[in-house]
């Protein structure tokens, strides 16, 4: 069934956003209270705002070829309209499919990620366990964090923080100015004390450790942290080491930092639409620079599919990826950000976007499943 929004409304509706994107840029770093015409204008320039680092690009650039243009039982133009969506990339079997851009974005714009980036530290993890730097995901999180010691997270494996079933109590409510997730960037960290560290330390327990989940962007940040500690590199030099550069991305990335100089692991890289294709082919691909994979062996296997019930039927959670039991699996970030993986169609869409919520899961995030079925339906499943 098509969508019910005529082209004409859908062509009306990305002028319009398009008007608004040339707002002013805000005068405050509350992101999740900025209005809509303050992120329409941000969201493609963080690094303006808020304090970065580069990810650097590198060498030849990985290229895609011209595909056949894809036939979508789907009104993409009213589709993008009714998401907000400023670019929207379909890559199957490393040819571009389709690809679209609107409210005045275009192919050579970054646009920021937000909890996309939570898959980004996923792979830096697996790429630390893989070169050494982390022994065991078994280890207690302190093995690594010294500064967690006497905390909660004394009992905590770096597994259960992967899988989000750590059993500490935290408030990701994105409406509430008072919330975990809403607070954590504004902390004051002790003394000497990294910010994330300082405020994942004062949290509470509701739950032992791997017996429930709960989604805490402030744990991947935490795993962040862990993984800058364990590798002695930041995560932006990592990241541009085992992927950026090898995988030949086309341009450099930017990865906001934190008031410690951090970056934050479960949020905000901002790149450009076919980057982030780029980044989702390679994890297609099992994840290999020239053949050799910088994962262990049994990574994505593990990473990608449910480990944690998240009470959702058809759905999961696996290493910082959004599984759904068909066999793909997403990258998802708030306000619209996505990658979509599904392997045995060798399919990867990539979104950039400001959705007027933060999170709608009943509403815009059911109708971008919808799509993403609609997509599947068009490609034969690869023998």
């Amino acid at each position: 069934m098509r969508h019910p929004l005529s082209i004409s409304l859908a062509a009306f509706l990305l002028a319009g956003t398009a008007v608004l994107a040339r707002q002013t840029l805000p005068k405050n770093q509350d992101i999740l209270f900025w209005s809509l015409s303050e992120r329409d204008a941000a969201f493609r320039q963080m690094e303006n705002i808020w304090a970065t680092r580069t990810v650097k690009a590198g060498g030849a650039v990985h290229a895609f070829g011209k595909g056949e243009a894809i036939r979508i039982n789907a009104d993409v133009d009213a589709y993008m309209a009714s998401q907000r969506a400023a670019g929207l990339i379909i890559i199957q079997g490393n040819n571009i499919r389709l690809e679209k851009y609107a409210m005045g974005y275009n192919a050579d714009g970054r646009w920021t990620s937000f909890s996309v980036a939570k898959s980004f530290t996923s792979t830096l993890a697996g790429a630390a366990v893989r070169d050494g730097y982390i022994k065991s995901l078994d280890d207690k999180v302190t093995t690594y964090i010294a500064g967690l010691q006497g905390s909660v997270y004394d009992d905590v494996t770096v597994r259960q923080l992967l899988t989000m079933t750590s059993g500490v109590k935290w408030n990701e409510d994105y409406t509430d100015p008072q919330s975990d997730v809403a607070l954590f960037a504004k902390h004051q960290p002790a003394p000497g004390m990294d910010l994330t560290v300082s405020y994942m330390r004062r949290l509470g327990r509701e739950a032992p450790p791997g017996t429930k989940w709960l989604y805490k962007t402030g744990e991947t940040n935490l795993l962040g942290v862990l993984v800058s500690q364990a590798t002695g590199k930041t995560l932006s030099a990592y990241l541009s080491e085992k992927v950026w550069k090898p995988w030949g991305m086309e341009q450099d990335a930017v990865w906001m930092q934190d008031s410690s100089g951090h970056e934050f692991g479960g949020c905000c890289i901002s790149a450009t639409l076919q980057d982030y294709a780029r980044f989702g082919q390679f994890i297609s691909e099992g994840g290999k620079v020239h053949g050799q994979s910088i994962l262990p062996a049994d990574w994505l296997a593990r990473a990608t599919t449910k480990q944690a019930d998240i009470g959702a039927p058809g759905r999961g959670y696996g290493y910082q990826w959004w599984t759904y039991d068909d066999g793909s699996f997403a990258a998802l970030g708030i306000f619209g950000q996505s990658i979509f993986i599904d392997p045995r169609r060798k399919l990867v869409i990539a979104t950039s976007g400001d959705s007027p919520k933060a999170a709608d899961r009943e509403g815009q995030g059911a109708a971008r499943d919808v799509f993403f079925k609609a997509v599947q339906a068009a490609i034969p499943v690869t023998p």
